[in-house]
């Protein structure tokens, strides 16, 4: 009551290791009065050992384990640094106040570690869902912890139970020599094959400062292994697409796991299975079939068996190749063909699929569509190669073609020659002829010279390289052009071209006359401009007459430049005019 000694301590004090624990001592002593002493103590084994003695301003600590770590407070609280495991015990503080005794109370001192992050290991062989006994899914682990913690096992996000014969969750517990606390876990369950997908985890629970902590380990996923139920036999590609020359895949697939092993037969005849296993992957379930073609087509069967319980699987799936045979091209009528005929091409061919048909030229230009091609009016230029394109329109990739030539016969026909052609004397010159004709012709000259032939489909060309003379300039050459059909021939005319020096002349001769004129035309110029000839109104004056009148002004032209401009002068026969003339047409009027 309130005439007595009161000591009030909190119950509990919770720290963390390698923190600092404090623990207050609160005291009322009656009337005010103050406490003589202040003992604190530790209980080990239902005894009190004293830590230390407090009296007015002095603190005396004890020789115990925790020497260096006490230290005491202006308010009497005792302090605990680099708080262990083993300091979880209970602290006592003792008052004495003189007349009104001692009084005392106790704190319960908590020590925690938060546990590590829980370590989980999935069973790493794997779980077969025939197994008899319950096999173990995982173990977990949660280290270095105080005090020690609780583990829970969890498959898809929901908590496992103990459930007997179906789930166990044994646990082991270790002290380590730290004083904290190593818990194990482990998970054993049966399975089924849906649990393939499953995900299992861990959770470690503690206690701190009166609240419920979690810490939750990552996720795992354990190998299951059960039987197959169902087989799946496909062709790759698309069967509706295979044709002659592909490579196929036959992929077998089973829902079990491990996959079991695979076996390939192909059905003969009378029902018998040809063994293909030598050829494919049984691993995998791969059969593959390179460059497939006709005879390839047929009923297939993947076989499987599960070494568990020996158990057999089967399933059939039918590969038909697409293939196009036996292309062929029909020509009416089938006798050789002249000039102005007409043919006509069919094609055919067997597949199993519809067909389209396609007439492409030597150049692989379409034509026509369709499997008939009718050619009229044939000429050399008609005669080629053509091809007739079968086309699987449903099965991309499918088509194949046939050839045929059409030879248009008849006797030679001169299409180009070097006619007319200008030459000169002893000149080297190349006469040219081209023909076309079927079959093939020979060509003639009937001048003597070096010929070369070129052949190009139905044309022939022949080069005569000869030097030109009197003969050759008068009569020409003559080109002849024959086969087994007939004759054709054309003459080459050769005309002789003139030398370019009489052209020269004349030009030569023409610039000398414009010059001269521009001469004497300066000349004259320059004598009016000194005064030596004046203008005359009267026309032109004759400077033959013995007498002259005073208003009219003749000039007289010296004999030795008169005869050197008449010679200038002459005409363009070469006959010379009269010096009279002459100098009469060299008088200026002005």
């Amino acid at each position: 009551a309130a005439g007595q000694l009161e000591v009030s301590m909190p119950a509990v004090v919770e720290v963390e290791t390698g923190g600092t624990a404090r623990m207050e001592c609160n005291f009322y002593v009656p009337g005010n009065g103050s406490y003589t002493y202040i003992n604190w103590f530790y209980i080990d084994r239902n005894n009190l050992v004293r830590l230390c003695h407090i009296t007015g301003s002095e603190v005396v600590q004890e020789n115990t384990d925790y020497k260096g770590r006490l230290s005491v407070g202006e308010d009497k609280a005792l302090s605990i640094s680099r708080v262990t495991v083993q300091d979880a015990r209970t602290f006592v503080c003792q008052v004495g106040a003189g007349s009104h005794g001692v009084g005392e109370n106790r704190t319960e001192l908590h020590v925690y570690k938060v546990p590590e992050a829980p370590e989980i290991t999935a069973n790493p062989g794997g779980i077969s869902v025939q197994s008899s006994d319950i096999p173990q899914i995982a173990q977990c682990v949660s280290r270095n912890s105080f005090p020690p913690p609780n583990i829970t096992w969890h498959k898809n996000g929901e908590q496992l139970q103990p459930e007997e014969k179906m789930v166990k969750i044994p646990y082991t517990l270790t002290r380590e020599s730290s004083g904290l606390y190593t818990v194990s876990s482990t998970l054993f369950t049966h399975v089924t094959r849906e649990d393939r997908n499953s995900l299992y985890h861990c959770t470690v629970h503690y206690w701190l400062r009166g609240q419920r902590r979690d810490v939750e380990s990552q996720r795992v996923n354990v190998t299951i292994f059960y039987p197959a139920q169902h087989v799946k036999l496909q062709v790759m590609p698309s069967s509706a697409l295979v044709k002659e020359g592909d490579n196929v895949k036959l992929v077998c697939e089973a829902d079990g796991n491990p996959a079991p092993v695979f076996s390939f037969y192909k059905r003969e005849l009378e029902d018998s299975w040809q063994d293909l296993t030598s050829l494919a992957d049984t691993n995998s379930g791969v059969l593959n079939l390179h460059d497939v073609n006709k005879s390839s087509s047929g009923l297939y069967r993947c076989q499987t068996l599960d070494l568990d319980d020996m158990r057999q699987l089967e399933k059939d799936v039918e590969l038909v190749v697409n293939y196009i045979e036996g292309v062929h091209v029909k020509m009416e009528p089938s006798s050789p063909l002249r000039e102005g005929d007409s043919v006509r091409l069919s094609c055919d061919a067997h597949s199993p699929v519809a067909l389209d048909y396609q007439w492409r030229d030597e150049k692989g230009r379409k034509v026509a569509e369709g499997n008939q091609l009718l050619l009229s009016n044939l000429t050399f230029e008609t005669s080629s190669n053509f091809s007739c394109k079968v086309i699987a329109p449903s099965v991309p990739g499918l088509e194949q073609s046939k050839q045929v030539a059409v030879a248009v016969q008849g006797k030679p026909r001169i299409v180009a020659i070097s006619s007319p052609m200008y030459v000169r004397q002893d000149e080297v010159v190349n006469l040219t002829c081209k023909a076309i004709a079927f079959p093939r012709p020979s060509v003639h000259w009937n001048v003597n010279g070096t010929a070369h032939e070129y052949v190009e489909n139905q044309h022939i060309a022949s080069n005569l390289t000869v030097r030109v003379n009197h003969d050759l300039l008068r009569a020409g050459a003559m080109c002849r052009v024959s086969n087994a059909l007939g004759v054709s021939e054309k003459h080459i005319q050769l005309l002789d071209q003139k030398t370019p020096e009489s052209k020269g002349v004349i030009i030569v001769a023409i610039i000398v006359c414009i010059l001269v004129v521009a001469v004497l035309g300066s000349v004259i110029y320059f004598l009016h401009k000194k005064g030596k000839i004046p203008c005359g109104r009267a026309g032109k004056q004759d400077i033959t007459k013995p007498e002259a009148r005073k208003d009219k002004i003749v000039v007289e032209v010296k004999s030795d430049k008169l005869s050197e401009e008449a010679g200038l002068l002459q005409g363009a026969n070469g006959e010379k005019r009269p010096a009279a003339d002459q100098v009469g047409q060299s008088v200026v009027r002005c």
